[in-house]
């Protein structure tokens, strides 16, 4: 008789890192994916082998060609779609991006369309609802000068 092998049960999450940068002014840049409608942070999927502060560094790197120094760990999220499967997804703060990496910001065409500097206040109408969500606990957890755990974009 064969033993079940519990591991068959285990989650198996994929990870993602963003960061979130501001300007002077305390706008959050948001990029524009060529691959996919609407406005999202810099960032993307974690590859075999690479941490997630690693992952961010490399996506804001390729995204928009600069090598700004990426912060603490703000929010952790437990975030499964029915349709994607379980994911774990970071944001880290990237603080107030310096003029010497504003100034250099050249998009990778193939992923990045644009990107701009949007007001806090305007988070619920550009980002998709989880997505908003989770940027909302981020600025609270950098407020807080804390990191936050969430399920879904909620705290818990």
């Amino acid at each position: 008789m064969t033993q079940p092998n519990p591991a068959e049960s285990f989650a198996s999450a994929r990870a993602a890192s963003g960061v979130l940068f501001f300007d002077a002014e305390g706008r959050i840049l948001l990029v524009r994916p060529s691959y996919k409608p609407g406005w999202d942070l810099p960032g993307g999927y974690v590859e075999s082998g690479e941490t997630p502060t690693q992952a961010a560094m490399r996506e804001v790197q390729e995204e928009l060609g600069i090598k700004p120094p990426i912060g603490a760990l703000l929010v952790a999220d437990w975030a499964p779609a029915a349709d994607e499967g379980d994911k774990l997804l970071f944001v880290f703060d990237g603080g107030e991006l310096a003029s010497e990496h504003r100034d250099r910001i050249e998009l990778e065409a193939a992923e990045i369309a644009g990107y701009a500097f949007h007001d806090p206040e305007l988070i619920d109408t550009l980002l998709i609802p989880r997505l908003a969500r989770r940027v909302k606990a981020a600025l609270l957890a950098r407020s807080q000068d804390r990191t936050l755990y969430l399920e879904h974009g909620e705290p818990k």
